[in-house]
């Protein structure tokens, strides 16, 4: 009853499972201060314990070129029985490079995007090594 009220006076019924503040992702070229802007896209990351395993990890964080290699920590959660972070603000319409780290090792992701070579000194620090060789995660850009 009270959609249909809300569509006679032109309001739009609010739609589950959206967020809650909008992203600020608008497709304008240029901000008043005439620097470019770029499109960007938010992330959540999250890790659980494999199968078999009963010890927590002391530490479980992410790395990638969207963070500058810098260490960002996953929080547990208690209630999912995982880590996660959910991270703001990569820039869209490009491929970055990361890897989960757990207790300071690299670890596979089963929700990346897929494997890569990595370049450069930090994405080899980060490695892990394949059947294939050594690879990086790969997570695509996602912009709408």
């Amino acid at each position: 009853m009270f959609q249909k009220i809300g569509n006679l006076f032109g309001r739009r019924p609010a739609v589950k499972g959206g967020p809650l503040i909008p992203e600020q992702n608008s497709q304008a070229p240029t901000q008043s201060d005439g620097h470019e802007r770029r499109q960007t896209f938010s992330k959540i990351f999250r890790w659980r314990l494999p199968q078999g395993h009963t010890q927590d990890p002391k530490t479980v964080e992410v790395v990638g070129s969207f963070t500058h290699w810098q260490r960002v920590p996953l929080i547990r959660d208690g209630v999912l029985d995982a880590w996660h972070v959910t991270m703001h603000h990569i820039q869209g319409n490009r491929t970055h490079h990361y890897m989960l780290l757990v207790d300071g090792q690299p670890t596979y992701d089963k929700t990346c995007d897929g494997l890569a070579v990595p370049r450069g000194v930090d994405e080899e620090r980060y490695q892990v090594m394949t059947d294939k060789g050594p690879r990086v995660l790969m997570l695509f850009a996602q912009t709408k």
